[in-house]
């Protein structure tokens, strides 16, 4: 049995859900050929900042009965999918996890990801999943950021990120997935910080102010909002915070205070107040106008959710007749895109302010045949199924714990032709594609799309149909 602190040879034969390298150890033959891809068994060893194909010493620091966690130590042998990393802290702030090797090897352990759920948990044939839909750059994608803002041993303000399950920031000065405009703001932050003296927040006692400096930006309008979450409603030196922002940052359409005084996790606070400007900021997605306030949900990555919801508008083959039922629909991005090749659209979602902002959308946009109802998913779908309801498309959009199974069952009899089904996790997708497949919905096609280049994290979208 391998035990921690032992030092081991080990050859990375694939990648964990959550990036780390993966490579099978065999205790009995303690030699340097114990982990040799074609064999089975052993005792499967994770290793952040591994790469497939790797051969490595690796330091174990962490031990269970079939698994073991290892730090690398030494690359022995380099993947032909390494390159450098280009960021100083990629392996501190536990973001990127794949940014030492190739965006192309990273889109093949992502597709690779989706198709081995797909058909070990799925049952489905693995040739359905097509080709992952790659994003055109992995850098600089990212429309918003959310700093948290501490302090070093000499009082110097610090932004950065947590590293990996920590509170601890990770300083970063330019975050590579970032805008550099965001790079602005935060020196901006730092040089106000220095003249108005403003106080940190400490989460162990919950005093001070500052506690994190939240950015947004329009990827077609160029519209930047900052707004500094606070442990109260006013800053010293506001003038001088808004002028230096109006001096600095291109595009600057909104200067808020987020007031956060509870001592928590949860990064926002439920009440904003707008400092200059018009407190919004608008974008444009699929060829639709919304106005993003601080607490508006918006997917991060525009154009590869233009090629999302544009995957999810193929499989639902709309010709302008067709009932669209948008099950946890947030603000309704996907049913607004969607609506006008469809006769009537209905959006479900749980959370009353983002109904609230899909019902605005759809005003703002001047779209009349969406309607959008307040509730759970599943008690929503059967409401309006036994009101007679029996839409021609459904649209799943869950969060990453999947679909009920009360859902899945209520959506098989409403008897839609088709379920387009968009997920954030291949592993519960696939496990609600076999839900489906036994009440008499068969998958016609499943397209990954990589929404969050450099991390961990890809989307799907399947397509399932009445037989």
């Amino acid at each position: 049995m391998v035990k921690k602190n032992d030092s081991i040879e080990l050859s990375i034969t694939g990648y964990t859900a959550e990036g780390s390298g993966v490579g099978r150890f065999f205790p009995e033959e303690n030699t340097g050929e114990n982990s040799a891809p074609d064999k089975e068994g052993g005792i499967a060893v994770f290793v952040p900042g591994a790469a497939k194909g790797d051969r490595l010493r690796v330091r174990i620091v962490k031990t269970a009965k079939t698994y073991a966690f290892g730090r690398l130590e030494e690359i022995l042998i380099p993947s032909q999918d390494r390159v450098e990393p280009g960021c100083p802290v990629s392996t501190q702030c536990g973001g990127c996890v794949f940014r030492h090797i190739s965006y192309e090897a990273e889109l093949k352990a992502k597709e690779e990801r989706v198709r081995e759920a797909a058909v070990r948990i799925g049952g489905i044939d693995g040739a359905l999943v097509g080709p992952i839909l790659g994003a055109p750059s992995p850098e600089r994608y990212r429309n918003k950021a959310q700093f948290p803002i501490g302090e070093d041993r000499d009082g110097n303000l610090i932004l950065g990120f947590y590293a990996h399950h920590s509170h601890r920031i990770v300083p970063c000065e330019d975050c590579l997935l970032q805008p550099q405009v965001f790079r602005r703001a935060m020196e901006c932050l730092k040089t106000w910080r220095k003249r108005s003296r403003a106080s940190v927040y400490d989460e162990n006692t919950g005093k001070g102010l500052l506690r994190h400096l939240y950015l947004r930006r329009g990827e077609k309008t160029g519209e930047v909002m900052v707004c500094l979450v606070c442990n109260g409603d006013r800053i010293p030196c506001e003038a001088e915070w808004v002028e230096l922002l109006r001096r600095e940052i291109p595009g600057l359409a909104s200067v808020l205070i987020n007031i956060n005084r509870e001592k928590t996790n949860v990064v926002l606070g439920k009440r904003c107040r707008t400092l200059w400007g018009k407190g919004t900021i608008t974008d444009t997605l699929c060829g639709l106008s919304f106005e993003l306030s601080p607490l508006s949900f918006y997917q991060v990555n525009p154009l590869q959710t233009e090629r999302l919801y544009g995957e999810a508008a193929r499989y639902a083959a709309l010709t302008g007749k067709e009932t669209l039922l948008d099950l946890y629909c947030g603000t309704g991005t996907i049913g607004l895109s969607m609506a006008a090749g469809a006769g009537r659209v209905i959006g479900a979602e749980i959370v009353a302010p983002a109904v609230e902002n899909a019902r605005e959308n759809a005003r703002r946009n001047g779209i009349e045949n969406a309607e959008f109802l307040c509730g759970d998913a599943a008690e929503t779908a059967q409401t309006l199924e036994k009101r007679g309801i029996r839409p021609h498309v459904i649209v799943l959009d869950p969060p990453r714990k999947g679909c009920s199974p009360e859902l899945i069952e209520t959506v098989s009899r409403m008897g839609p032709g088709r379920v387009v089904y968009v997920s954030c996790d291949p592993a519960t997708l696939a496990r609600d594609i076999k839900l489906f497949e036994g009440l008499s919905y068969k998958v016609q096609a499943v397209t990954p799309v990589d929404m969050f280049p450099r991390t961990s994290h890809v989307e799907t979208v399947a397509l399932l149909s009445k037989e």
